[in-house]
């Protein structure tokens, strides 16, 4: 675990402290970011919320981000450390192994701009969640072009968020989720035991459900989320976003991001509620099965997505044997 003693305001999350006192340790992976890394460096800077550090994880090739990180403004609340060099996803897994459970971790990318009240927002909702709660806050996004321009509202999430759900579908933005202290005690626990994963919050959304905790949903977004070439999976909306989802159907890319996530969750499914370790157990049986017992089992164990339109994606996938 990380030795964060030499980072500032790093007061330890605990019971009953007054609003705007709790510490949050933000996440952020970096791999060639030197392009837009010191805007969110900067809209960090203009948090309202101040009781915060850094830890980043520095991935890939170097293309100026250390320069950017050494001199801007906040170099004293930034504690660097050195990615697997495995990708986007291993490099969160490897932030969360070393990150200091017991305290609010907030996930950040290299590209964004966060909003002034993106932290102290998502502090205001967990605070109501009883102490010992797992939690876990995650927001709308405006979706930006490159420049910051034409932004627009991600997508709403017109069902409430579940374990079921999760099996299936991410609703949860990584660069908007913050988590409970003791959401990171569970995290730190079960990233240890975990190899790959698709991508970070979809394992994240998953686990915390998994384990019977609480997911909050704003509806207000928190920050600025640029769509541009370089982004991993991109905004979840359009015409163009639905037909890259039923090509990942039909190519076999959605069953083998299946197959990834239930290694990941089998590996952890000891932290999670009976029910859930049973709709576990049934998904990995379904998905072997003839078409007919297939269906029933899947429909038994209740997963879904969001809209009509993305479930019925998700059946055609089962039908096709994709899924």
């Amino acid at each position: 675990m990380l030795d964060m003693s030499r980072t500032r305001r790093n007061r330890a999350a605990r019971p009953g402290a007054p609003r705007g006192a709790q510490a949050v340790t933000i996440l952020m992976a970096v791999h060639r970011g030197a392009r837009h890394l010191e805007a969110q460096l900067d809209s960090l800077a203009a948090q309202t919320h101040r009781n915060w550090h850094l830890v980043v994880s520095m991935d890939g090739p170097e293309d100026g981000a250390s320069e950017i990180l050494d001199r801007h403004p906040i170099r004293d609340r930034i504690l660097r450390v050195d990615g697997p060099n495995r990708g986007s996803a291993a490099n969160f897994l490897h932030l969360m192994r070393q990150g200091p459970a017991g305290t609010f971790w907030a996930f950040c990318d290299q590209d964004d701009v966060w909003l002034p009240h993106k932290l102290a927002a998502a502090l205001e909702r967990l605070e109501t969640v009883p102490w010992n709660r797992v939690a876990m806050y995650h927001s709308r996004s405006l979706v930006t072009d490159d420049a910051l321009g034409s932004p627009r509202l991600s997508a709403a999430r017109p069902r409430q968020a579940s374990f079921s759900n999760a099996l299936v579908q991410n609703i949860a933005g990584g660069n908007t989720i913050v988590l409970t202290p003791a959401a990171t005690r569970l995290v730190h626990a079960a990233v240890q035991e975990t190899g790959e994963v698709v991508v970070h919050d979809w394992w994240l959304y998953q686990l915390i459900t998994g384990a019977g905790g609480l997911v909050l949903h704003d509806d207000a977004p928190g920050l600025l989320y640029r769509q541009h070439g370089g982004n991993l999976i991109g905004a979840n909306t359009g015409l163009r976003a639905r037909a890259r989802r039923l090509r990942l159907v039909l190519d076999g890319t959605y069953r083998r991001w299946m197959e990834v996530n239930l290694a990941a969750l089998q590996a952890s499914a000891r932290h999670f509620t009976p029910e859930n370790r049973h709709r576990l157990r049934r998904l990995a049986l379904a998905r072997r099965q003839p078409l007919a017992a297939r269906l029933r089992m899947l429909r038994e164990i209740g997963i879904h997505r969001q809209t009509q339109l993305a479930s019925s994606v998700m059946w055609l996938s089962v039908l096709l044997g994709r899924f």
